[in-house]
């Protein structure tokens, strides 16, 4: 938990099933917070919306990181995108029954259970490490676009809407609209290349799938 409030302040004793590790809001603090190796970071907006922001936004640029939770009051949602940083949102005070089934979401949508590695033809997914590669060549992803390729990727050939993915990928409470899908869809096309673009394929009036190969 990256915050400059107690713990017990950002979310209620016993919230958490697991040990909880307390650092600094910086930027500076990453480098501490991912040296334990947490199976989820959670970042507390609720007193500098804008720093909480900037670390998340660092820890996105990281190439191995866990999903990150941010604590974001009411009032601050439209004054960044939360969307593009964090993969759940919380608002402070939040009861411990909905802090505990946000936490169970996340973790099983970033859950390494099963093979580690995801293929689709040319197309390879290390979960583990969080790293693609498409005919060899490795992938730039966000953290977001690899979330979206893998859950797509796990279920080829399967049809799902834009709300179902909105839903599975960004959460069942995400604040933003379906055209969120459509561009990160682009964006991963774009990263496929011409040649490989086709493994997402559009199904015009429902959603997308992967190709079944």
């Amino acid at each position: 938990m990256l915050t400059d409030r107690s713990p017990n302040e950002v979310l209620p004793a016993g919230a958490l099933v697991l040990e909880v590790k307390a650092e600094p809001l910086s930027v500076a603090s990453l480098d501490d917070a991912l040296a334990l190796e947490p199976q989820l970071l959670v970042v507390d907006a609720a007193e500098n919306a804008g720093q909480a922001h900037a670390v998340l936004r660092a820890l996105r640029s990281r190439q191995a990181r866990p999903p990150a939770i941010a604590v974001v009051e009411r009032q601050e949602l439209d004054r960044f995108r939360w969307e593009e940083v964090a993969d759940e949102v919380l608002y402070p005070g939040a009861p411990e029954a909905e802090i505990r089934l946000r936490l169970a979401i996340v973790r099983r949508r970033h859950g390494a259970a099963g093979d580690s590695r995801i293929t689709l033809g040319p197309l390879t997914l290390d979960v583990d490490r969080y790293r693609v590669s498409v005919q060899g060549r490795a992938l730039d992803l966000t953290f977001k676009e690899f979330e979206l390729l893998r859950f797509l990727a796990e279920r080829p050939g399967r049809v799902f809407t834009r709300p179902a993915l909105m839903r599975e990928v960004w959460g069942y409470d995400f604040y933003g609209g379906t055209r969120t899908v459509d561009v990160h869809i682009r964006r991963l096309r774009a990263k496929l290349g011409p040649a490989y673009e086709g493994l997402i394929e559009t199904v015009r009036g429902v959603g997308y799938r992967t190709a079944d190969v």
